[in-house]
């Protein structure tokens, strides 16, 4: 992974909660929100691609990284104060959002009139099944365990993620290749950026706020700001479906594919994404 100790700065969410992020580049101001899995490192060098033509607010969603903990009683509307405190603190007005932040994005958008422009990478709405939380029992259940790589599994094969044909394999094999990853992740890794292990909890998160967002489609027909849709050919057919009733509803968006990339474009290239690449569509869209 690239150097991507940039100095952490702070702002505080309605609820008092810290967010940390991180301030690239200069020109107009972009939050960029991470997705599954993930924090604010994990899309450092995107950040560092438009940092050129912007200035890229990084922050590590909340319960992630430097940022303090999801609060009892948290819901989508936490996840939308704490972007909102960024955006009051910096004076930006755009939002890029990737997986699960594209939600959030889309989200803050409706709530703040006076963001203009959104970027949508593959958000995991709840079509087809795909936000049904009855796999989060399992889930905990092996949290509670300290059985780590084997609830990386059941929330992989709940997002329908993960290698290709990951759905056909039996978890014993799945879960020895989890185990793999993390042993070369925690070998390999700088520790600026949380890995697998640290961020595994985080999955039930996302997952519930899929579930909570499941009406999300036919409310976006109110929403004013220009949204740029992105996706890769090599993503899963849910997140393309996904993009697809997007298309069907926002009154002011547009729609580019990405060729020969998967969900993980938008991530550093140690983990196979193409920031570049995703860098360009975003800079022609803002520009």
């Amino acid at each position: 992974m690239s150097d991507v100790k940039t100095a952490v700065q702070h702002v505080t969410s309605a609820d008092g909660t810290t967010i940390a992020y991180r301030a690239l580049g200069s020109g107009p101001g972009v939050v960029l929100l991470h997705g599954m899995m993930q924090s604010g490192p994990s899309n450092i060098e995107l950040a560092r691609a438009l940092a050129g033509t912007h200035t890229c607010y990084v922050p590590d969603r909340r319960g992630r990284g430097a940022s303090g903990p999801r609060q009892p009683g948290h819901s989508a509307r936490s996840d939308v104060e704490d972007v909102c405190a960024l955006l009051d603190a910096t004076g930006a007005r755009d939002v890029i959002g990737v997986s699960a932040g594209a939600i959030i994005a889309l989200l803050t958008a409706l709530a703040r009139p006076d963001v203009r422009r959104v970027v949508a990478f593959e958000p995991p709405l709840g079509l087809d099944g795909a936000g049904d939380p009855d796999w989060i029992a399992r889930f905990d259940r092996e949290i509670a365990e300290g059985r780590i790589e084997a609830a990386l599994v059941t929330g992989m094969l709940a997002a329908r993620l993960g290698p290709p044909g990951a759905g056909l394999m039996p978890r014993w094999l799945l879960e020895r290749l989890t185990t793999a990853f993390i042993a070369r992740q925690e070998r390999d890794g700088d520790g600026e950026e949380p890995g697998f292990r640290e961020l595994a909890p985080t999955i039930r998160h996302d997952g519930l706020l899929v579930a909570e967002t499941a009406d999300l489609v036919p409310r976006l027909r109110e929403l004013r700001a220009e949204v740029l849709l992105l996706g890769g050919t090599r993503s899963p057919a849910y997140l393309k479906r996904a993009l697809t009733a997007l298309e069907g509803v926002l009154p002011h968006a547009r729609r580019v594919v990405l060729k020969g990339v998967g969900h993980e474009a938008t991530g550093n290239a140690a983990a196979r994404g193409k920031p570049e690449l995703v860098a360009r569509e975003i800079e022609r869209f803002l520009t």
